[in-house]
């Protein structure tokens, strides 16, 4: 591995993506275009972002880990996403943007109360803090041995750099910061899958090297049971996770809506192939990694077919599909304290200008406690344990009450919050209290099928006994005439430009994607040229990369920016007023 060449890759590519974050500084004018695009960002930017979002370096450390001890049942786990996000698309996605609520807190204050939207935020930002820290982690892991770097400053550096383009640039900073990594992530699998199965002698080499149950669907601990219980799981954490909704609630209607999630579970459906199969044969060709050292699968595959400075541009994609993933979380977790603590509890008459400092100044104060999480994540015993665990005690508790109530008309503040803390009391039990006092620890299986299936039985059970006294919530009642209101007050609004102003910040996010493409795909002509394997196949995906550029450059022609009679005239009317 050429040590230098790589590092000057991260280097490169880490100092044009903050440059990135410093060019959207001045586009967020208000909460709406800062946390959510101006509510008018294109469905396929949406839906890429999205996917992203759902990606991180734990992808490759969590999932790759699995995928070189047990093989195919990697896939069948991540397909689970595929399944989630089509549901998703059919019934929530539109729901989701049809409720006209710029968060998922938002809309809980609507429908059930502040008092649930004050449990809930404490929750939720814990739990973001805990699992987008915890992914952080094995980035970090990453680099640090790659380019012998200590692992604490390399957590701390990584952090800190994470953490100033998202403060600085918001929403669609973090989406081009998406797009760019997913097109480097991309092109650094494509390349390296064929350098691997040239190592094991190709696909019958690698075939005949591995275990006999290894392309079975189900493997291990992971039976059949985990893998449907994980269905419901991510029907709920893709439907009903507050940094997915986010993407939901950004794109122009319920139709875009559903397209962001049907385009997240095309991807899932094929990309589970292409990125487990390396640690897999990885399996044939070192077959001796066990405990903690499985996590490292990955990366010892790359470091030993990728050519020089492509392993630079690898670890820039995990470490930037991490970032992806921590910085969305951290957009929303930002965006409900600004919009419903700050705002909506502690100062309502809060400037822009005001709400837009304390938006960033909260990104910082939130990027920093993720950091702390990361420095924490080998006691806790590893990533794969952390991330599962957090997500078996947290999903069905806190995102099926929500899910529910955009349907139900019955369901009511305080049901919400006894299911929610009947929950988490009944899975945290299991998971600390329960092998320390029985010396009963539960399965991954079950522990996932009562994490979800808890929450659902009891919203079930509540549902079907207030039909029968034919009860309708009182929040309810209140939910509709607040959003009755909310649609004439939308009516009567006047437009002073910022609808210009939305299209002339998403013209400029594309044409900035578009730039970032053809910078991307440069780049891999450049490393094609140092390469001592595989620079055809270097240098033909950078050519299709400078071609995907022209894209995102004509939906930015397509975008125009001259006001129309109609904004004119309701821009005199109102500086008459």
């Amino acid at each position: 591995m050429n040590t230098t060449i790589d590092t000057l890759v991260i280097v490169v590519f880490s100092a044009f993506v903050l440059c990135i974050g410093m060019l959207f500084a001045r586009t967020g004018r208000n909460l709406k275009s800062f946390f959510a695009g101006g509510e008018a960002v294109p469905w396929f930017i949406g839906g890429l972002s999205l996917f992203m979002s759902f990606f991180s370096a734990g992808t490759f450390v969590a999932w790759g880990s699995i995928a070189y001890k047990h093989g195919w049942v990697a896939i069948t786990i991540q397909w689970t996403m595929c399944i989630g996000a089509l549901v998703t698309g059919l019934f929530l996605a539109p729901r989701w943007k049809a409720a006209g609520a710029l968060t998922a807190a938002e809309f809980i204050r609507e429908r059930l109360g502040t008092t649930v939207q004050k449990a809930y935020i404490f929750i939720f930002t814990l739990v973001s803090v805990f699992i987008k820290g915890s992914v952080l982690y094995p980035v970090a892991k990453l680099v640090s041995v790659s380019l012998n770097l200590p692992l604490v400053p390399c957590t701390i550096g990584l952090g800190l750099f994470m953490i100033a383009y998202t403060a600085v640039g918001g929403l669609w900073a973090v989406m081009v910061t998406d797009i760019l990594q997913f097109v480097v992530l991309s092109a650094a699998v494509f390349i390296l899958l064929p350098l691997s199965l040239d190592r094991v002698g190709g696909l019958q080499g690698f075939t005949s090297a591995v275990p006999d149950n290894f392309f079975n669907l189900l493997n291990g601990e992971y039976t059949l049971g985990f893998v449907l219980a994980f269905v419901i799981y991510h029907i709920a954490y893709i439907g009903g996770n507050w940094t997915f909704v986010q993407r939901y609630t950004s794109v122009d209607s319920p139709k875009s809506a559903r397209k962001v999630a049907f385009l997240f579970a095309a991807l899932y459906l094929v990309s589970p192939v292409i990125w487990m199969f390396p640690p897999m044969i990885y399996k044939a060709i070192n077959p001796s990694l066990t405990g903690l050292d499985t996590e490292n699968a990955y990366l010892m595959i790359c470091r030993l077919v990728l050519p020089p400075g492509l392993l630079g541009l690898m670890l820039t994609g995990m470490y930037f599909s991490t970032s992806a993933s921590a910085n969305t979380a951290l957009n929303v977790v930002s965006a409900v304290f600004t919009n419903d603590i700050y705002k909506g509890l502690i100062n309502p008459k809060a400037s822009d200008k005001q709400l837009m400092r304390v938006a960033r100044g909260s990104s910082w104060f939130f990027g920093l406690g993720m950091i702390g999480i990361a420095l924490l994540v080998p006691a806790a015993g590893g990533i794969v344990e952390v991330v599962l665990s957090i997500s078996a005690i947290s999903g069905g508790p806190l995102l099926a009450p929500p899910l529910w109530a955009l349907f139900s008309k019955r369901l009511t503040s305080q049901t919400t919050l006894w299911i929610t803390v009947i929950g988490l009391a009944v899975n945290l039990f299991f998971k600390i209290l329960s092998p320390w006092l029985l010396d009963f620890k539960l399965t991954r299986g079950a522990e996932t099928i009562i994490g979800v299936g808890l929450p659902l039985l009891l919203l079930l059970a509540y549902e079907l006994y207030a039909g029968q006294k034919k009860a309708i919530a009182a929040e309810y009642l209140r939910y509709r005439a607040t959003r009755a209101q909310k649609r004439e007050e939308a009516l009567l609004h006047v437009d002073t430009g910022e609808s210009f102003e939305v299209r002339k910040q998403n013209r400029f996010g594309l044409r900035v994607i578009a730039f970032s493409l053809a910078f991307t795909g440069v780049m891999l002509f450049g490393l094609s040229a140092l390469a001592t394997s595989g620079a055809g196949i270097t240098a033909g995906i950078a050519g299709v990369i400078l071609l995907a550029a022209l894209i995102p450059w004509r939906a930015s022609q397509r975008i125009q920016l001259v006001q129309s009679t109609q904004e004119t005239k309701k821009l005199v009317n109102s500086e008459n007023r």
